[in-house]
Formats: C-alpha cells, structure tokens, sequence
C-alpha cells in the first residue's frame, strides 16, 4: 500500500501560499513577561523588511498580515505608506486584523460589551479596519475576539449573543464585493467562564448570521486537548463555511508553537481532509493559509521559516494519497487497507521532492540554513540591538 508519486505533488506545492503575521517577528511574550530578541522588527518597515526575507527563500509567502493598531500608526491614513512599503520589500498587505482586546475600554467586551458606547466605538474601528483592506487590497478581515465572561452570572449570555449577530451583520454590510470577513473562535483565554465565540458551531451561527462573504477562520491552537481539529475542518468544507487557518501547534492549549513541532500527523491529518475534499469536487477549496504563531524562545525569522518548511512537507504529503483507492476501502470498510494508505503517505520522506520543487523555482533547497548563510540575521542584529536592549531595560 506505498503511496504513489504523482506530477499532481509539484502542482499541490506550486499552487500552496501561506501568509505570514507581522506579529512573528515582533518582540513578543507571556502573561509573565518577555524575553526580548536582538533582532526583533519593532517598526512595519522592519517587519515587511523580514517577511520579504522569508518569501525570497521560500517563494511562497507573497502576503503579511497586518494588525490595525500595531502595524498602521495613523489608522486609515497609514494604508498606502503600509503598501507602498510592502511593496518596496517584494510582498503585499494580506489579511488585516482589527484589536477589539487591548484598550483599556474592552475590560468587559468589545463587540459585545454591555454598554452600547463601548460596542459603537468597537464598531467604528471594524470600519477602520475594513477601509484599510480596501486601500491597501486586502481581501479578508479577521476577527479575534477576547469578549466573554470569568464569572457565573456577572454577564447575559443571550444579550451578548444577540450584540454580536447585530454587529457582525453590521460589519458584513461594510465589505466590498471582493472582500471576505473570517470569524474566529477559541474556547477560553482570557475569558475563563464564558467566551462569546467559544467553537467553530458559534463562529458559523455569527458567520451564517453576518452574510454570504463570511466564513470560519481555525486557529489550530484554539481547541481543547484530544479535540478531533479534521473533524471540524471537514465539517466546514462540507457546510462551505471553511475561510482560514491559523497554523501553529500546541502541548496544552494556545501554545503558539512552530507547526508540527507537537503533532506533524495531524497538520498532515487537516490537509487530507482539504485534499479529499478537492478531489471530490474537482476544484480547489477557497481556504486561506495563515501563520499565527509567537516566538519567545526560537529566532522568529528562523521559527517562522521551519513552519513554513513543515507546512509545506505535510501539504505534500497529503497530495501523495490516492483518495480513489482510500474511498474505495473506506466504502468496503477495509480498515487496514484504507488507514494504512494514510499512513505510508505520511511516512513518506517528501523532502527530496520539495527540494527538487524548490530548485526547479530557483529557491534555495534548505531555507534555514541558507538564511543562515544570507548575513540577514547579523545585519539585523547589529542594527536593532542597541534598541532593544534599552527595551529589556525598561522591563528591568
């Protein structure tokens, strides 16, 4: 039952993006505090400076996505300087992501906060947000949002239910034809009783609700232990609801750990779904393939290049199945036979095939070990050092 070796695998990995997060390459941290890099992008050039790093070694990350308040200083006004600088570094604006959870004013909710001021000026940055996805040409929206509730009986659930239909259904009615809203969920953190979007059935409700142009977006790390995420993700391509993912790998809960650096079967799971499904109806899935990751500990370029590399070793592997031999010994309900195609096709070593893919692009085979030896990461460091030591001062 050795898989085949298909053409159909060059074609799989030259029609696969992921979009990278400016975020990643930001000094991040924990509840507790942050380990401060040398290297760490601190303004939007220098994030857009290291994304197109990544797409030159890897060819397949032509798109960043942006948060409103981090990466667009003066709101709305910001946006073609964004593109402008993009563009100066070989890639564009992808999704654009509003902040409905930092200011002090969403303590108890965003979109569906109590007081109908709060969720006003929650709704007037989505618009901000919308308006710069169409100034810069982004075509999706995130939304993530914090809102729930750490106490029984200190929020009403329905009440809250019923804020954000009216205002995803609002934000809905912003987009351009061409434009896409994506709804997230994730199931606790930093609400601990109630979360308003709490599972992919709630983030389909408020997608239904909103209009035709929203989806799901799946954060991989956004589920309870042991949760069955191919399930889900079936689920929705079978709904067509499915919008996005968020890609990054968990022990416990929202680790934000680099791909399959936990469980590389079942990112390899998730994408036998997508290709199971494509093959059934002969085209494409309309899915956006994002990075969501936080890098603490490993050198965020370099994270962010393992995960790209690990994505694209688990999305060709899928394309190794024969999903018409797998339908028909799960239809025969032959056991061995059908997991067992799924299992040789996972302990398929892909990495020749990529590397061949890779220099038929005119790419660099290994992309971490030739970003080792660009000079990028020493350039970098001797430029943002001096700063962001003084940054680890100011957390002494």
């Amino acid at each position: 039952m050795k898989p085949k070796l298909p053409d159909s695998v060059f074609a799989a990995l030259d029609g696969f993006r992921i979009e990278i997060p400016s975020w990643g390459f930001a000094n991040t941290g924990t509840r507790f505090g942050k380990f401060n890099q040398p290297a760490a992008a601190s303004t939007i050039e220098e994030k857009l400076s290291d994304a197109g790093e990544v797409n030159s070694l890897t060819g397949v990350c032509p798109t960043i996505a942006l948060h409103v308040l981090w990466d667009f200083s003066d709101g709305v006004n910001s946006a073609a300087q964004v593109a402008n600088l993009a563009a100066k570094f070989g890639i564009r604006p992808g999704s654009i992501n509003p902040n409905l959870f930092q200011d002090q004013v969403y303590k108890f909710g965003s979109l569906a906060h109590p007081d109908p001021d709060v969720r006003d000026r929650a709704l007037a940055h989505v618009a901000d947000s919308v308006e710069i996805a169409k100034r810069v040409g982004s075509r999706d929206v995130s939304f993530w949002l914090a809102d729930g509730s750490n106490y029984p009986g200190t929020a009403n659930i329905r009440n809250r239910k019923r804020f954000l239909e009216d205002a995803f259904r609002a934000a809905h009615d912003l987009l351009s034809a061409s434009q896409r809203m994506l709804v997230e969920y994730k199931p606790f953190e930093p609400a601990f009783y109630h979360t308003d979007i709490a599972d992919w059935g709630m983030a389909m409700h408020f997608a239904r609700r909103a209009g035709p142009q929203a989806k799901v977006l799946v954060d991989t790390g956004h589920h309870y232990q042991a949760q069955n995420i191919e399930q889900i993700v079936a689920w929705l391509l079978s709904e067509n609801m499915l919008g996005g993912f968020h890609f990054n790998d968990r022990r416990y809960a929202d680790d934000d750990l680099t791909l399959g650096s936990i469980d590389p079967y079942q990112v390899f799971r998730i994408f036998n779904e997508i290709s199971a499904f494509e093959h059934d109806n002969g085209a494409p899935a309309d899915i956006a393939y994002m990075i969501d990751q936080s890098h603490n500990l490993k050198g965020k370029i370099e994270a962010t290049l393992q995960t790209i590399d690990m994505a694209q070793q688990c999305f060709a592997k899928a394309a190794l199945v024969d999903h018409d031999q797998l339908g028909l010994e799960q239809r025969n309900c032959d056991l061995m036979r059908a997991e067992g195609i799924l299992q040789d096709a996972f302990a398929t070593d892909v990495r020749p095939i990529l590397h061949d893919w890779r220099r038929s692009k005119g790419l660099p085979e290994e992309p971490v070990q030739a970003f080792r030896e660009s000079g990028y990461l020493d350039r970098i460091t001797r430029e943002r050092a001096d700063r962001n030591r003084v940054n680890v001062a100011s957390y002494a």
